[in-house]
């Protein structure tokens, strides 16, 4: 009987922890997860901030001075496109991060290797569509995994139409390189590119992965320990006094007389029942008592 209640208990117990557990784990899956997200996120976010500086600083130092060197008249310097300098910055970068993109992608580009592909043109054109949109952030999978991306919309400006309106405006050399099939007929204020970042989630993710598996672990651990304990006490406070309450009842119920009084220790159940149970020997030998002498 006092096994069964033990059962009973541990099965009470690894219900209540069980899900408690299931709970605890998912929100901390969750959280960890999320955690993980914002921390790639936070790291696109810094790579766009480095290139928009790298953009600013071309377009308002860099190109001005190039622009007054004799030979931008005769060969088209690239070094003078805010683009360029971002561009180049992060393929130095991606000698030692070759998982991380960035790329000013565009949907009538002057360099064909500009031109936005599928994935790249739509998220352009939702930000075009939709000019509250400044960014949009998303997740997709790539060759080397999970990755996160942050694009960015950029809108024509009076600069851009210096060379992007029509050919017969551009500059000779930009068009003696590139040629006058693409890259023009930009409208002021348009969203015609985006900047996107593209960051992989997948150490950030396994990361997070491994403290919640470490996480689940040690609330086994705990939980396993817990029953252990809670059993251990459940015995010694409950299960054996109880049972040598039954043992002697059994003994009295078979005509065993002289049998010692309980220590009924504290003020428990346990010690009320105890002492309840000494009253009723006690009442019982002196019943016997009275028969005899009758």
């Amino acid at each position: 009987m006092f096994m069964k209640l033990l059962t009973k208990f541990n099965l009470i117990l690894l219900v209540t922890f069980g899900a408690g557990g299931i709970l605890i784990s998912q929100l901390a899956y969750r959280f960890l997860i999320g955690n993980a997200r914002r921390e790639v996120l936070a790291q696109a976010e810094l790579m766009m901030a480095s290139a928009s500086s790298v953009r600013d600083y071309t377009s308002d130092v860099l190109s001005p001075l190039l622009q007054q060197n004799p030979r931008h008249k005769v060969r088209f310097l690239a070094e003078t496109v805010p683009a360029f300098g971002a561009t180049r910055m992060f393929a130095n970068l991606r000698k030692s991060y070759p998982d991380y993109t960035y790329k000013e992608a565009t949907l009538n580009p002057t360099n064909p290797e500009d031109r936005a592909s599928d994935w790249e043109a739509d998220l352009i054109r939702e930000m075009r569509d939709h000019p509250e949109r400044n960014s949009i952030t998303g997740e997709r999978n790539t060759p080397s995994g999970e990755s996160l991306y942050l694009a960015k919309a950029l809108k024509v400006g009076a600069p851009c139409l210096e060379c992007h309106s029509i050919p017969s405006t551009a500059p000779v050399a930009m068009l003696a390189v590139y040629g006058s099939a693409n890259g023009f007929g930009w409208k002021q204020g348009e969203t015609i590119a985006a900047q996107i970042v593209s960051v992989p989630m997948s150490v950030p993710v396994q990361i997070a992965k491994q403290a919640y598996y470490l996480l689940i672990w040690f609330l086994a651990v705990i939980l396993l320990t817990a029953i252990l304990v809670l059993d251990l006490a459940v015995y010694c406070l409950v299960i054996r006094p109880l049972k040598v309450v039954s043992e002697t009842a059994d003994r009295v119920s078979r005509g065993a007389k002289d049998i010692p009084i309980l220590a009924a220790n504290g003020k428990d159940e346990i010690a009320v029942v105890t002492a309840s149970f000494n009253r009723m020997q006690l009442s019982l030998a002196k019943a016997f008592k009275m028969l005899d002498e009758q």
